[in-house]
């Protein structure tokens, strides 16, 4: 519940005690991470990565830099309400990870404007991390836009994580230019680029010196109760009539099809079509799946819940659209759908193409309308050989190849300078 990325909800101790025992923290630096997304209920891949570090090396500390309070965009669109809410907190039962999100005051509009606003954040992110008492941290980065923290912010290594191709969403002009102009050099200057799909690897592979594709992975176990027959469903899905054509992750144009969900609900309209996550939809988009009658949208759901409305599914489906966006992408719902073990129907997109006998694929309207018929009566064999293949994927497999690319980057390096020596904690740098 993947801008966009899918989302997930802190998994807890008892999800994240599956861990591996405690290593010694002896060659891993703390970490300052820059992330597209929030720290909130809705987890996504930068909430597990920084999770399983966190685990793993105790007595290591992650500044985890959440999106920017933007004072001039909510007093311009009357939501300043969104601005309440705490600036910094620690993650319950994570202590070793301290969110904050900085002030954005300016618009960006102007130049001088971005220019304040990356002067402000580069002063919050140096603030924080002088009170954490950090020590040659590493700087990891998922936003294009964060370049302007490269040089700037004491670090003995960065990394670039890509998660999208981002030059791909609908932008104007000016806006794409900018994206490929900060891509490319974030990918010249970092130590390490990460990118999560094949398809991002080609479109870097001339860019980057230093190069790892790692995709995204999953918690098997817990999706074992998908299948386990026991415990209630949610209470919304206790009314969804059958059978239940589910998908989850977050609802955007970009992604989802909005015509073929529509024209599922029409050809099954006895059925439940449920989309299960958040909804960024248009709302001329949202009215038209309203209309089908029996669409359900649930909005965001913490990830401690997915199971139990994956439970409720007949079909786990994957609607999306073929563009070269979505062709960059690596989604985690193909390894929670598959760790669940319910019959899969996708369009023929990045990732669920990998698994031919393992999800029914479908390249038009007709086609994914039959893989539905044949899901709805597919024998239960196929459940356990999509168990074990998610168990390949997990995220303690995808932590032990970044722990590699983690200690490439701060092994043997030093920063220039430390946070507690040129700091100015009264304004901005």
């Amino acid at each position: 519940m993947f801008p966009h990325k899918r989302g997930r909800h802190c998994p807890g101790v008892s999800s994240l005690q599956q861990a591996p025992p405690h290593k010694s923290d002896e060659g891993m630096n703390d970490i300052i991470f820059v992330s597209l997304e929030p720290w909130d209920e809705i987890w996504r891949r930068n909430q597990f990565l920084c999770a399983g570090l966190a685990r793993r090396y105790p007595g290591i500390k992650i500044l985890f830099i959440g999106p920017s309070r933007d004072v001039s965009f909510h007093l311009r669109t009357g939501r300043l309400a969104e601005l309440r809410g705490p600036s910094s907190w620690l993650v319950p039962e994570i202590p070793s990870i301290q969110v904050i999100r900085p002030l954005k005051l300016a618009p960006t509009s102007l130049a001088a404007g971005q220019y304040f606003n990356e002067a402000m954040a580069r002063f919050h992110i140096r603030r924080a991390a002088v009170a954490m008492g950090m020590e040659k941290p590493l700087l990891w980065l998922n936003p294009h836009s964060a370049l302007h923290l490269v040089g700037r912010i004491p670090a003995c290594g960065v990394i670039y994580d890509i998660t999208d191709d981002w030059t791909q969403l609908k932008q104007t002009a000016r806006a794409a230019n900018l994206v490929i102009a900060q891509d490319a050099e974030l990918c010249r200057r970092a130590d390490a680029v990460i990118v999560c799909s094949e398809r991002l690897y080609a479109l870097k592979r001339d860019l980057a010196q230093n190069l790892h594709l790692i995709p995204n992975g999953v918690d098997a176990e817990h999706y074992r109760e998908v299948l386990d027959g026991q415990g209630l469903l949610p209470v919304e899905a206790r009314t969804w009539a059958k059978p239940v054509i589910g998908y989850t992750g977050t609802i955007h144009p970009e992604r989802v099809d909005v015509n073929l969900v529509e024209l599922l609900a029409r050809r099954y309209p006895h059925a439940t079509i449920a989309l299960v996550g958040p909804d960024l939809l248009e709302t001329d988009e949202r009215e038209q799946l309203t209309r089908c009658g029996n669409v359900r949208m649930s909005g965001p759901v913490p990830y401690k819940d997915v199971p139990a409305y994956m439970r409720a599914f007949d079909v786990c489906m994957t609607p999306h659209l073929r563009t070269p966006f979505t062709e960059s992408l690596n989604p985690i719902k193909l390894w929670e759908y598959l760790a669940g073990g319910k019959p899969i129907v996708s369009t023929d997109v990045a990732g669920f193409r990998d698994y031919p006998g393992l999800v029914h694929l479908a390249t038009d309207a007709e086609s994914f309308c039959a893989a539905i018929d044949a899901a709805l009566v597919e024998p239960p064999s196929r459940q356990e050989a999509r168990r074990q293949e998610a168990q390949r994927h997990s995220w303690d497999r995808r932590l032990d190849a970044l722990e590699g690319v983690i200690r490439t980057c701060c092994g043997d390096k030093r920063a220039s300078t430390g946070f507690a020596v040129g700091v100015r904690a009264t304004q901005p740098a």
